[in-house]
């Protein structure tokens, strides 16, 4: 029998913007997700965030859920914007006081919080003044906001992330514009995507000089590629796509380095990188792996992935449409572990999507 060590723990994560609701609550500003998702057009149906599963007001019902469920910690974000209405200069003593109450009822249903600093619901103000993540002074306002966030946490929370998912939040947000703050731009994506790497350095050292004992990482979700055509154009494809998706992120922090082959194919959209910001960057106690599917690379391409008339029909679906493939946790564990010289890997996210039904006796 296959037995988890004593020590493993079973968890769950959020985000704020996911579950919190609330949205113009107790001071609370706006973020890029509210703006996103009340713009027509943008959401299927119209949804939005406004209410969500309402935890702001109802966060110790789901802590008794948490129980019920024998977790062991609750990973969940703190929407920055109802720290910092405008992202800087005003502190909203509300937002904190929630996010203290949440704590401290976590830890007395023997639940143990891990924070995500930020889940990608930036301060709407912050985007449209600065840019949002495309520019660098936005490094400085993080490591502010992160600040404020341990001296009031951190003599109760020990295990914090900086970011979740800094691929989604720059190619996502600002290539492809299918998130917020809907940019499509590739020169502001690999920007967004260096800032948030010296953005996290920038954290981390400021938290350790709070917090010494603490143990700091940020989230990625892994991606592997595999040439299920077995074809010689994949294989040309896949090394420069395997950088791009996690080579620009895991490499200046477990490694200190920037890889080559994305300087060289996008030239002027390339980010500019100096030793300095590497060096700030090199910084974390672990990584967290989330990992969903592989990608399923033909041709030499991998734009099939989403496409339902495109897609291979030798694997199973989820209901996302994601190919069902669990080797790649194994794969994404071990190339991680062996790229980088063994850094300490917590899987942060993990699962997929179905069509469960309840069943008479009330369970899936």
């Amino acid at each position: 029998m296959i037995k988890f060590p004593d020590k493993f723990i079973w968890g769950a994560a959020t985000a704020s913007y996911q579950v919190e609701g609330a949205w113009r609550e107790d001071g609370k500003g706006e973020s890029i997700w509210d703006r996103f998702a009340h713009t027509p057009g943008v959401i299927e149906r119209g949804e939005n965030g406004d209410i969500a599963c309402d935890q702001y007001h109802r966060y110790l019902d789901d802590i008794e859920i948490m129980k019920q469920l024998n977790l062991g910690a609750y990973r969940f974000s703190i929407s920055w914007p109802r720290i910092y209405p405008t992202g800087k200069k005003e502190i909203n003593q509300r937002g904190l006081d929630y996010y203290e109450r949440l704590v401290d009822a976590l830890l007395a249903a023997g639940i143990e919080p891990w924070i995500t600093l930020y889940h990608w619901d930036l301060p709407q103000t912050l985007q449209e003044d600065e840019g949002g993540w495309t520019s660098r002074s936005m490094t400085d306002y993080f490591a502010e906001y992160a600040k404020t966030i341990v001296e009031k946490l951190g003599d109760r929370v020990t295990h914090w992330m900086t970011f979740n998912e800094p691929w989604v939040i720059a190619f996502m947000g600002y290539r492809n514009g299918a998130f917020a703050p809907g940019i499509k731009d590739t020169k502001q994506a690999f920007q967004a995507a260096y800032n948030l790497m010296l953005a996290h350095g920038k954290a981390y050292a400021i938290i350790k000089s709070i917090q010494r004992e603490s143990k700091i990482g940020f989230t990625h979700n892994y991606q592997n590629y595999y040439n299920i055509s077995r074809d010689e154009p994949s294989e040309q494809f896949i090394p420069y796509k395997w950088e791009e998706a996690n080579g620009i992120f895991l490499s200046p922090v477990l490694a200190g380095s920037y890889p080559q082959i994305v300087l060289d194919v996008n030239g002027d959209n390339a980010p500019q990188i100096t030793t300095d910001d590497l060096k700030i960057m090199n910084q974390y106690d672990f990584i967290g792996i989330q990992y969903y599917f592989d990608i399923l690379v033909m041709n030499g391409t991998d734009e099939h992935v989403l496409n339902v008339e495109k897609r291979p029909k030798f694997f199973d679906y989820t209901e996302m449409g994601w190919p069902v493939t669990p080797r790649g946790l194994y794969d994404s564990i071990m190339t991680v572990n062996e790229k980088y010289d063994s850094p300490e890997i917590i899987i942060t996210e993990n699962g997929s999507a179905w069509n469960d039904v309840i069943s008479p006796e009330g369970k899936v």
